[in-house]
């Protein structure tokens, strides 16, 4: 949104609409290596500024929107530490910290045309370390180029690899090209959308919005979005947004699927931490260029 103001009207009516969604509650998360666990504190509840009747999903599809539109008209390009974890077959799978390098897509009506690019160069766990990956929309027949830093692997030099294919989605949920803010901003947006159709009159759905929130030292409204009742629409049992105060744009995702077994705990089935966000530095083709970015 254009403001804190404005976002915080639509946290406003959410809770003029049910006293259900409430702001005074903390909750734990999943161990992470390395990462410090966000710290819920809430200081005080957010006072009605309008009283009209909404879906609880309304305003955080309100705040998505503005925030997708915010990314495409003032976000060029971006560096961070990507921290992800992700259930793949049924197993939770270790931790990967991630360093990255994105280009947004550009069309030329508000910036210079660019494609979109990314370029990844893994930090931990130790078997990957120092694996390095580029894809560059539009280019190279759709391929991405990755080059492993640890023998035997790394003795094949840079091997091209089509994105959704088994060797490049090996441990992975998503293929490169939907990596990045800005497509996890249009896929929760779709997942919202839906969501709100399959429940329109909000009786499996319940939402909390809470501010000041805290993760990694960093101030964040969450949104958190909690499915009580197994449906086979639903993609998640509960759903948590961290949208970073000062650069207005998710920081984390995190999603749980119901428990396995009564009065069981949710089971992590992906996380997505952007870490040491730093926008608008200025990458250009050479930072996506293999020949000149890989290390040897």
């Amino acid at each position: 949104m254009s403001s804190r103001v404005s976002r915080r009207t639509w946290i406003s009516l959410l809770a003029s609409s049910t006293a259900a969604y409430t702001v005074a509650m903390a909750w734990g998360q999943e161990p992470r290596d390395q990462l410090q666990e966000p710290v819920f504190r809430v200081t005080k509840r957010i006072e009605p500024e309008a009283r009209m009747p909404v879906h609880p999903l309304d305003p955080a599809i309100k705040i998505a929107e503005d925030g997708l539109q915010r990314i495409r008209t003032q976000v060029i390009d971006y560096s961070c530490t990507i921290v992800k974890q992700e259930r793949i077959k049924g197993e939770l799978l270790p931790t990967e910290h991630i360093r990255a390098e994105i280009r947004n897509r550009k069309t030329g009506e508000t910036h210079p045309p660019q494609p979109f690019s990314v370029y990844l160069n893994f930090l931990k766990p130790d078997d990957i370390q120092g694996r390095e990956v580029i894809y560059v929309e539009g280019i190279n027949e759709g391929k991405m180029v990755a080059h492993e830093a640890k023998p035997p692997k790394s003795l094949f030099g840079p091997v091209w690899l089509n994105p959704d294919g088994i060797l490049a989605m090996h441990g992975q949920r998503y293929p490169i090209t939907e990596i990045g803010i800005e497509n996890l901003v249009d896929k929760l947006i779709e997942r919202a959308t839906r969501d709100r159709a399959a429940d329109p009159e909000a009786l499996t759905t319940q939402v909390r919005y809470i501010e000041n929130a805290k993760i990694n030292g960093r101030s964040c409204l969450v949104i958190e979005v909690v499915h009580p009742v197994q449906k086979p629409y639903y993609d998640f049992h509960i759903a948590r947004v961290f949208i970073d105060d000062q650069l207005q744009v998710p920081v984390r995702y995190a999603a749980y699927t119901w428990p396995t077994t009564p009065g069981g705990k949710p089971q992590l089935e992906e996380a997505y931490t952007y870490l040491d966000m730093q926008m608008n530095v200025g990458l250009n083709a050479n930072d996506f260029d293999h020949t000149k970015k890989f290390r040897r």
